[in-house]
């Protein structure tokens, strides 16, 4: 329990003021040095008016210049601050809805119901806080539509603990207005419950109550949220006739294995769902029998519903567990090699067609550019030019000399008057003889 100064009701000769607005007229005492004003209006009608004793009066954008004066214009109230106000008769001009009260600001005690000292992960938690006046509820028309009441898990950065870094989670925001969770509307009790859905580790639990001008917090000492005490085993079906097996294994450190209680759904890869629920039993595990649906993906959702090992009853919906089974992979029947003649396997491989190289190749493609380019050239010159194409070839002529046979004759003839042979050396011997 942690006392914090914030709201209390306007009290004259120690008495608490609960007396509703007559005609839209109040009086304030001379010695309030502060007081809180709090009008409900019908929603989306224009913020009231303030009547002073003197007869000033007070508008809602006054409070951008006025130190004393404080002013939130809200859709369905006015909460209104005034230090030091004028004694005497005030009167409100506006649509004022019933039960609307004046406040001072004065002395708040919020209390807080301790969280269990043993929870877990996924967990639902149910959380009470009190809003109260010198011990005893604030009872004043609206007033759950000003204040919240909200709950944050602060992470302590311990980095022993998987949540290290995780920084502030805002839970939940209450309000006292007899819905959800809430009890009772309008007595100052705040009632509500929340999942664990964050990580688990050490966090520190804080509490505030936020109206728009205050805003007070309570913090608890820090806490372990561990992960669920249970783990899986899954045994899968041999065939398409065996089931598959998820056996849950309880950790009886934590929980009483006798009072806990499964319940879910299974999903399917043909899209069917199946509801369960596992009776409590004095052992160690459960195990739940899922249909063999063959290759796919299965998904099995579970809450569960026991005591833990200090007697407190819990509920969790634990993360979903899922499953998936590979499609088989049908073999193909291997080809059979065709048979072979042992006569024609015994002759040599046929030699194997001549194919072009590349060298080859190359050379037909650069031979048939130049003829395009020979082409082209000719082609220009003749038709475009208009010049003749002048062909000159020097070709090397080779003459025999032909003797005739008269010649031949005549030199042979003259060749033995004279009476000379040649020998193989050149030399002319000369064999004539003298007259003598």
């Amino acid at each position: 329990m942690t006392s914090i100064p914030s709201i209390t009701v306007l009290k004259n000769n120690r008495k608490i003021n609960e007396i509703p607005l007559l005609d839209n007229r109040f009086r304030i005492d001379h010695k309030v040095e502060k007081i809180t004003l709090l009008f409900f209006r019908k929603p989306g009608s224009p913020a009231v008016i303030l009547v002073k004793p003197d007869g000033s009066k007070y508008y809602a954008h006054h409070a951008m210049k006025d130190e004393q004066l404080e002013w939130f214009d809200e859709s369905s109230y006015d909460l209104i601050t005034i230090e030091n106000p004028t004694p005497g008769p005030w009167q409100v001009i506006g649509r004022i809805q019933q039960d609307s009260r004046i406040m001072v600001l004065g002395d708040i005690e919020l209390v807080v119901e301790p969280l269990p000292a043993l929870m877990f992960r996924g967990e639902t938690l149910k959380v009470t806080g009190k809003v109260t006046n010198d011990g005893k509820p604030i009872d004043v028309g609206y007033f759950r539509d000003v204040v919240s009441f909200i709950v944050e898990f602060v992470s302590t950065n311990n980095d022993l603990y998987d949540n290290f870094g995780a920084g502030t989670k805002s839970v939940t925001e209450f309000k006292d207005d007899g819905r959800d969770f809430d009890e009772r509307p309008m007595d100052g009790i705040f009632t509500g419950e929340f999942k664990l859905v964050f990580p688990a580790g050490e966090w520190q639990p804080e509490f505030y109550i936020e109206t728009p001008i205050l805003k007070r917090r309570v913090v608890h000492a820090p806490i372990v949220i561990a992960e669920p005490p249970f783990d899986y085993q899954l045994s899968l079906g041999r065939n398409a006739a065996s089931s598959h097996e998820l056996l849950i294994n309880l950790d009886q450190d934590i929980i009483k294995p006798e009072t806990i209680i499964f319940q879910g759904k299974i999903y399917y890869p043909n899209g069917e769902e199946q509801v369960f629920t596992l009776d409590p039993e004095a052992r160690l595990y459960r195990k739940l029998v899922i249909s063999n649906y063959d290759w796919g993906r299965y998904q099995v959702e579970l809450s569960v519903f026991g005591e833990n090992i200090n007697g407190r009853e819990f509920m969790a919906k634990l993360p979903v567990y899922n499953f998936e089974i590979e499609r088989s992979i049908e073999k193909v029947p291997e080809l059979q090699a065709p048979k072979v003649n042992p006569i024609l396997s015994q002759l040599p491989p046929p030699e194997p067609e001549p194919t072009m190289s590349i060298g080859l190749l190359i050379g037909i493609i650069a031979l048939g550019n130049i003829l395009v380019m020979l082409l082209g050239w000719l082609a220009i010159r003749i038709f475009v030019q208009n010049k003749p194409i002048k062909i000159k070839l020097s070709l090397p002529s080779f003459k025999k000399k032909k003797i005739s046979d008269e010649d031949e004759t005549e030199n042979k003839n003259e060749k033995e008057s004279n009476g000379s042979k040649n020998d193989k050396s050149g030399d002319i011997l000369n064999l004539s003889m003298d007259g003598d």
